[in-house]
Formats: C-alpha cells, structure tokens, sequence
C-alpha cells in the first residue's frame, strides 16, 4: 500500500491510497453491499458508472449466509461478485453486538446464536480474519466489540482491552489476497480518556490503517465530533482514517474537517429505496404529491443515471406503482 497526502487544509487531507486493487481518491464514501450486493438492484456495472471506489461488504452476514468458505472457492469476494476495485470488509463485530440475541462474551471472543438459523458460532479476532482472508477483500478490519454508548466505563474499559487483540492472516500460503491490508480500530464510547489511550496503543502496532468505531450508536452529533476532536490527532497522519458507520451529508463534511479518509453508511440507499433522495438544496421526499407534475430531474446538473434520463414525476410514478426501477434510480442517485 501507498497512501499519499496530496493537500491538507487544517486537519482535513486529500490524499491517494494506492492499493492492489486500483487506487482510492480520499475523503471517500464507501457503498455499504453487506451481503456482496448494493441493496436495490444495483449491479457492479452499475456501480462502475457512477464511479464507485470502494465496496463495503460484511464478514458476518456473508459467514452465516452462504459462507466464506464457498465464496474462496470462486477466488474470492471480487471474482463472486465481479467487482475488480476495492473492497473492505468489516470485522463483524458490530452485527455480532447488535444482531445475536444470545451471545456469551468471553476474552478469547465471542459464543452466539446465527440470527439465520439459530446455529452457534464462535468468533474471536483470528476467526474474523480467517473469514476476512477467505474473502480476500483489499482491506480487512480488526476484529472489536462495539460497546454501547451508554455503557458505563467499567464495561467500556473491559470491551477496548478486548478490542486490542488482533491477527494478521495474508501470510497463508493458500489466502486470497496475499495483498490484504489491516485496520485497527479505536473505541472507548464517548470516554475521551479511554478513547485517547486506545488510540495510542493501536498507533503503536504500525497497521495500514485505523478506524474510529462505536460512534453513531446513540451518541448526539456533538459528541461524536468532541470525540473525533479528541481521538483523531492521536491517530497518525500518515495513515488513513476511517469514520465507521457514519454517512449523513453534514457529519460526512464534520468528519473530513476532523482529517478523515473514509467513510460508510447504509443510510443513503436506506433513504433511496423509500424515495428519499439528498440534493444540493437538501433531502427530497420523492412521494409528495407536490413532484406529481414535476418535468425536472432530481437534481439539475446530476450525470447520475436517473436524473440524466427521468423525472421526478416519472420516478414519484414508479416509486407509488411499487416498481422496482424507481428505487433502482433513488439508489443510484
């Protein structure tokens, strides 16, 4: 990997992240496909067209369905999917803590029940890097246990003291990507303390790159920009940062202010596949009756498929006839 700051302008970078897959240009939104696909029909060709850098996809979703271990036998996440740029994969931590309804934590990992088929799984780091290096993604996330916000400080401390322990696997003779980068991540709730001296000691262990996570779980926006303030000078400058879950247009503008590369949420496809669509004037509900007429496109000036050839009432037309191609073209846009 190479990763070149281009310009700064205070604490916000522009920098060039040279990867085995193809170059990244940051500050960067990742499309967040948690199961190897975009949700709302939205092809890899089409991701091409607008000019997608970097695919999210989902250790745990893609472990408990269909599995890891047939996905390396197609040569892994990029082939399966016929996506030749970059992927990153995150460590399944945070669906582990959000989705199992019965999970047993212990040091070594975690015990829980598949919120598929109820089978029981075990993960800890080196099982959430196996199924990373089965995948082969570009980029691989440490393994963490996302606490929540309002966690009080004795279980926050316990959960980073965990989060520390992390594997390296591209090592393997029979991995996919021999290539496969490794991101540490930093937690600590909204404890400034903890979150400093986290942040410190993942420093230390020199990986490709480091993560903010646990932020957005319930925290106001203003304490996620004090952390952010607070935990990402002491992360170093010339590695890049990720804001893990984090999408909305103004907090994307806040945390590159705070010097952040990367970033990714579900929260815009979210939006689109219910006709909710962000433009430069704000969010537009495509439903309101006020579009019925509408010969405009979503957004003036927008080379994105739907506004380059539909308009708002056509797309307001599909989306009330329950057709898929309208929150196709909300997706893409």
């Amino acid at each position: 990997m190479e990763y070149k700051i281009i310009a700064t302008d205070g604490r916000a970078k522009r920098a060039e992240m040279t990867t085995v897959h193809g170059k990244i240009q940051t500050p960067v939104f990742m499309n967040v496909g948690t199961v190897a696909a975009i949700k709302g029909a939205v092809s890899t060709d089409d991701l091409r067209e607008i000019r997608t850098q970097v695919e999210l996809s989902n250790t745990y979703h893609l472990h408990v369905r269909t599995g890891d271990k047939l996905i390396k036998e197609f040569g892994g996440l990029h082939k399966f999917m016929n996506w030749d740029r970059p992927i990153l994969t995150d460590s399944g931590g945070f669906q582990v803590f959000s989705l199992a309804k019965m999970r047993k934590i212990k040091e070594e990992g975690v015990y829980f029940n598949s919120h598929i088929d109820g089978r029981k799984i075990f993960m800890g780091p080196e099982e959430s890097m196996q199924i990373q290096s089965n995948l082969g993604s570009t980029i691989a996330m440490a393994f963490d246990e996302c606490p929540s916000s309002v966690a009080d400080r004795k279980y926050v401390e316990n959960s980073v003291a965990r989060t520390n322990e992390m594997a390296r696997l591209n090592a393997l003779p029979d991995t996919v990507n021999k290539e496969q980068l490794l991101f540490g991540i930093n937690q600590g709730a909204v404890f400034e303390d903890i979150r400093i001296a986290h942040a410190k000691t993942i420093s230390a262990m020199d990986l490709d790159g480091y993560a903010v996570g646990g932020l957005a779980v319930g925290e106001t926006h203003e304490e996620m920009y004090r952390i952010l303030d607070e935990t990402v000078p002491y992360l170093p400058k010339e590695k890049p940062t990720y804001l893990m879950g984090v999408g909305t247009p103004a907090n994307i503008l806040e945390g590159v202010a705070r010097g952040v590369d990367f970033f990714d949420c579900v929260y815009p496809t979210r939006n689109g596949r219910h006709g909710h669509v962000y433009t430069n004037h704000g969010k537009m509900n495509l439903f309101n009756q006020k579009y019925e007429l509408d010969h405009r496109p979503i957004e003036e000036g927008c080379q994105c498929p739907a506004c380059r050839s539909y308009s708002r009432a056509y797309i307001r037309h599909l989306l009330k006839a329950k057709e898929m191609l309208g929150m196709r073209l909300c997706v893409l846009h």
